[in-house]
């Protein structure tokens, strides 16, 4: 039982650091190599933009206390994680439009692996940043135009970064392996949380305060917990949805340098090879 385990854990991680699964993320089923890159360099530059014009407003209006202090907001963590994905999702997309091999590709394995947990978090994450932060934090979010524009792109586009990046590629389903990574990064978080409070003297989020009662806190920190393993198994089945959609039902994959689309009597050969080397 346990070796039968470790084999379908083996093999998940596995199945996220092979050629065809990178190649997959690199392409899209409607769009062209090259303009999916084009699609995550912009929504990458955008991303910047956000958080380096918030940065520069905050010194100029005199809350530079208040940046360094952004660092411990899983909101602002979250929004550079996205600019950060984009830049490089938009590098290897690049990269394989132009010589039909990603820049990934040729990285260690280990990498590989880190590249698709990157890829996870940014189509969970967001999700669940949106829904606590309209739901539990934003009383103030309108009440000026800069805040108005600075939430509506942290916590609204983000989800539709994240939904964009579920739509496109080709990628295959997230493997079951890399939901452990995403609970472990909550609970550093969390412990990023607490030293914030030891070392600036604030919790960054009010429903952490113990004050507030212990079992809230806990109530609050379960609810994420339950939010992350659901929206991962929602996107995963929406990842299978979408696969099929277009790779089975339909039949509308597009080649990476061409564009052109691969005939539905063509690709039932691909899907099946699809399947073999995502099976665990």
């Amino acid at each position: 039982m346990t070796a039968r385990v470790l084999d379908r854990i083996r093999r998940s991680y596995q199945s996220a650091t092979t050629d065809l699964y990178i190649e997959q993320l690199c392409t899209s089923w409607i769009l062209p190599t090259w303009l999916l890159g084009t699609v995550r360099a912009i929504l990458s530059v955008y991303a910047f933009t956000t958080l380096f014009y918030i940065i520069g407003y905050r010194i100029a209006i005199g809350q530079a206390e208040g940046v360094q202090q952004s660092f411990s907001y899983f909101t602002v963590l979250g929004y550079w994680g996205l600019a950060f994905y984009f830049a490089f999702a938009a590098l290897h997309t690049t990269s394989y439009a132009l010589r039909e091999k990603a820049l990934l590709q040729s990285w260690p394995t280990w990498l590989k692996y880190l590249h698709s947990v990157f890829y996870a978090t940014v189509t969970v994450f967001p999700f669940i940043v949106t829904a606590v932060y309209w739901a539990v934090l934003s009383k103030d979010a309108f009440v000026s135009q800069f805040s108005t524009w600075s939430n509506i792109s942290e916590h609204a586009m983000n989800s539709a970064f994240a939904f964009v990046e579920l739509a496109l590629p080709r990628s295959q389903p997230h493997p079951w392996t890399n939901l452990a990574p995403l609970i472990f990064i909550l609970a550093l978080y969390l412990s990023l949380a607490y030293l914030t409070h030891e070392t600036e003297g604030i919790y960054v989020y009010d429903f952490l305060d113990p004050s507030n009662g212990s079992g809230s806190v806990a109530g609050y920190c379960f609810a994420i917990l339950a939010a992350c393993i659901v929206i991962f198994v929602v996107v995963r089945y929406l990842q299978l949805l979408r696969q099929w959609l277009t790779e089975n039902k339909f039949g509308t994959v597009r080649l990476a340098s061409t564009g052109r689309d691969i005939e539905s009597m063509e690709l039932s050969n691909v899907v099946d090879f699809d399947a073999k080397h995502s099976q665990g």
